[in-house]
Parts: C-alpha cells; structure tokens; sequence
C-alpha cells in the first residue's frame, strides 16, 4: 500500500494495526476523532481528522511519514 493511500482509507473510516520496532499500533476512529494508540501501554494519541492524525501524530517520537517505510501494515 502507498502512504497516499492510507490517508485516504483512515479518511473514509477504515482502522489499521501495524508494527513498527516489535511495538504493535492501532489506527482508529469513531464520531469524536481518530486515535493513534500503542497496545503495549494503551498510549493513544486523538486528532479531529485524520489530516492532523497523519500531520501531528508521532510514533516513538517520529513522524508517521518518517517512519512509513519500516512499518508492517497487518
């Protein structure tokens, strides 16, 4: 999958686990934002849109984008 088209599909409501340095990530929505989470902890992260999950969302202190290439979508 392409990052364009990720943020498209969060966009239309679609949720995604992922992992990124053996840590497993939650993407997630419903009527009040999108959420970032880690499972380990529960960390969780929550944006209005799924814009600023992807503009402002960190992962291990990194940018999603940043990061993208090294993760496993499940």
């Amino acid at each position: 999958m392409i990052y364009e088209d990720l943020i498209k599909r969060v966009g239309w409501g679609e949720e995604f686990s992922f992992y990124y340095q053996d840590n497993r990530y939650w993407i997630s929505s419903n009527n009040d934002g999108y959420y970032l989470t880690r499972e380990k902890d529960s960390f969780s992260q929550s944006f209005h849109t799924s814009k600023e999950l992807f503009d402002l969302g960190e992962i291990e202190g990194k940018s999603f984008k940043e990061v993208w290439n090294v993760i496993d979508i499940l």
